[in-house]
């Protein structure tokens, strides 16, 4: 049996899309997300606990992030986890972890004159992407 490599998040970009363009006009964009976790401390103080994921989108996907996303928006992402490895300038080995998205869900915009209920899927037919449109912000 193969191995399961599934990430689920909800949260709040850190950034805009920052999108590149690479040999062969392919698409990337990469962006932070923050996802919270809330918990009392032994006085009895809510305490806010935050991670910062790196995440990456590619193709249409990239280029549809660019466009609907923005910083501070609230999303739903599935993805899976990626490290890379390199060199840099230096000499110096590096290397990053990154959530590879394979869809998104806008769940919440600071600008709400938008439906938040607008996102973007993989087709599992093979045709490419194709843009989710729900009536009550769930993408099924």
């Amino acid at each position: 049996m193969g191995g399961i490599n599934k990430v689920i998040l909800v949260g709040n970009l850190g950034k805009d899309p920052e999108i590149k363009y690479l040999e062969g006009n392919i698409a990337r964009a990469n962006f932070t997300m923050a996802t919270s976790e809330f918990h009392k401390d032994k006085s009895g103080n809510k305490v806010e606990q935050t991670e910062w994921h790196n995440i990456v989108v590619w193709r249409s996907m990239a280029e549809s992030a660019e466009k609907l996303l923005k910083k501070g928006t609230q999303i739903y992402l599935e993805g899976k986890l990626q490290t890379r490895q390199w060199v840099d300038k230096d000499g110096h080995k590096r290397n990053i972890t990154e959530i590879v998205g394979e869809s998104f869900l806008i769940l919440q915009r600071k600008d709400t004159t938008q439906s938040p209920a607008q996102g973007y899927s993989e087709d599992t037919t093979g045709g490419g992407f194709n843009d989710i449109e729900k009536k009550d912000g769930l993408p099924f």
